[in-house]
């Protein structure tokens, strides 16, 4: 199952990514929620291959993920691969320049069931695909407002 969107900033390409980069704020918003996030690789360099192991629930149920970087190619595009108990997914990350101050962000997730309880799960969602697509449009676009104002916010600082 795939979803797709996209919001434009009022924000450089560079900032934006900027922004999208900084690993540790996500590691500390995503201990706020919960979740327990621990670092799978040294240092503080950011390459292909760097790993963050994660234990959160999801839907009523305790899950264990494993994200990995699997593109890096700064200002413009970052792709996660993430492994599941019974589920494999891909979350790509991507910005395209519009103008000097302005900047368009793509987010795609593309999910896929690699066991039977997977699959069953699948087609449930299926089902609710439309309402699932309207929450991922307006958390993306939430999430897009909330960097916008970071960048206004320092530009004013």
């Amino acid at each position: 199952m795939k979803f797709t969107t996209r919001e434009d900033l009022e924000a450089p390409i560079e900032r934006v990514f900027g922004m999208l980069s900084d690993f540790e704020a996500f590691e500390r918003a995503a201990l706020r929620r919960g979740a327990e996030v621990t670092r799978a690789f040294e240092g503080e360099k950011l390459e292909i291959g760097c790993t963050w192991n994660a234990r959160a629930t999801i839907r009523g149920k305790p899950r264990v993920l494993k994200v990995e970087l699997s593109q890096y190619d700064p200002p413009t595009t970052m792709k996660f691969s993430i492994d599941s108990d019974g589920f494999e997914a891909e979350f790509l990350v991507d910005l395209v320049a519009l103008s000097r101050n302005r900047t368009r962000l793509q987010v795609e997730l593309d999910i896929r069931p690699r066991s039977l309880p997977a699959r069953l799960l699948m087609q449930s969602a299926k089902l609710a695909r439309n309402s699932l697509n309207r929450r991922y449009k307006t958390r993306v676009r939430g999430f897009a407002q909330d960097l916008e104002q970071r960048y206004k916010r320092a530009e004013h600082a």
